[in-house]
């Protein structure tokens, strides 16, 4: 498999101004992520809202420069890259929005909307380029003749499909899907999932899959990256994250999500998520993490490799050996070592 694109110790901080007289504050929405797509593979990003999961997918589809670290893209540098790289690096990844209906210009014509890419970054003709329109139409369960439709006309299920269409006329090697199903009925999901699953089969595409539902990202994902404030917690396969747990920030989301949680212990999470601009000074799960002892609120754990897979908390191997505590204790003698 080729490695489509690559991300090291990616990391975005905001300026926050806070009045005249006072010092800008430093908002850290991405805080050192790394990871690797090759081609025909899927890595879904989980976690709360506010955790960086857009802000992430803007830095891969090149919306936005990383503040530090490294991108590389179809074999390419995408922080520095050269103004004649640009263009390509831009076609090579491709966006799929939330919202079918917000996504698709109400005042053109399917024609028109799946057209414009075409238009403006190759030479083809008009002929040639009504031809494909209607091609990836059909590509994507659509009949041709609703090329000369407007999107109002569509449901929301066939606006996605229509929005996804248009993110593979420019054949892109990389789909960055930003809650691509979380606006469409539970039966549609499914459709427009089976569609995304059949199309990276046959185009061997990459996807970097943004999503809250974790039912979902069960269906499609081949790895996991859960994050959060900015962080990842845990990442590794789908498989042995759903099976065995191995951060208590993930077993929550997994315990929390009704179908997915099987015999998983159920943590109930206590408190807000903390404020980006003043993050707990250890694990940043800290303070709502039922098993913290005081070296979790003093060191931050770095991420490491524990049974195949990423974590970023002190006890995860002896949480591999001896499973959570019973009952949550910053006393418990297996967290205390």
């Amino acid at each position: 498999m080729t490695v489509v694109v690559e991300a090291k110790d990616l990391r975005q901080v905001y300026k926050i101004r806070r009045g005249m007289f006072r010092p800008a504050a430093h908002l850290q929405a991405v805080g050192g992520v790394s990871f690797a797509i090759e081609s025909g593979k899927t890595l879904a990003v989980v976690g709360e809202s506010g955790c960086g999961k857009s802000t992430l997918a803007r830095m891969v589809s090149l919306i936005e420069k990383p503040t530090e670290g490294s991108l590389r893209l179809d074999g390419a540098d995408a922080v520095d890259t050269p103004a004649r790289d640009k263009r390509r690096l831009r076609q090579a990844v491709q966006l799929v929005f939330q919202n079918p209906y917000g996504s698709l210009n109400p005042r053109k014509k399917i024609s028109a909307v799946l057209g414009d890419p075409l238009s403006i970054n190759t030479p083809m003709s008009r002929a040639e380029r009504s031809e494909r329109v209607l091609a990836m139409l059909v590509q994507v369960g659509l009949r041709p003749e609703y090329a000369n439709r407007y999107p109002h006309m569509f449901s929301g299920g066939q606006r996605q499909r229509i929005a996804i269409a248009r993110a593979l006329m420019l054949n892109p090697k990389l789909l960055v899907a930003d809650e691509p199903v979380s606006a469409l009925d539970v039966s549609i999901q499914a459709q427009v999932l089976n569609l995304l699953a059949d199309l990276q089969a046959q185009f061997k595409l990459a996807y970097l899959f943004i999503s809250h539902d974790l039912a979902v990202v069960r269906h499609i994902a081949h790895d996991v990256l859960v994050m959060y404030l900015g962080h990842v917690m845990e990442q590794g396969p789908k498989a042995d994250l759903f099976a065995r747990p191995l951060h208590p920030y993930t077993q929550a989301l997994l315990a929390s999500t009704p179908g997915v949680a099987g015999r998983t212990q159920r943590i109930v999470l206590k408190g807000e998520l903390p404020s980006p601009l003043n993050p707990p000074s250890g694990c940043v799960f800290s303070s709502r993490c039922p098993y913290a002892v005081e070296r979790c609120r003093a060191d931050r754990p770095l991420p490491r490799l524990v049974d195949g897979r990423t974590v970023a908390c002190h006890f995860s191997d002896q949480y591999l050996e001896s499973g959570f505590p019973a009952v949550p204790s910053a006393d418990n003698a297996l967290l205390a070592g």
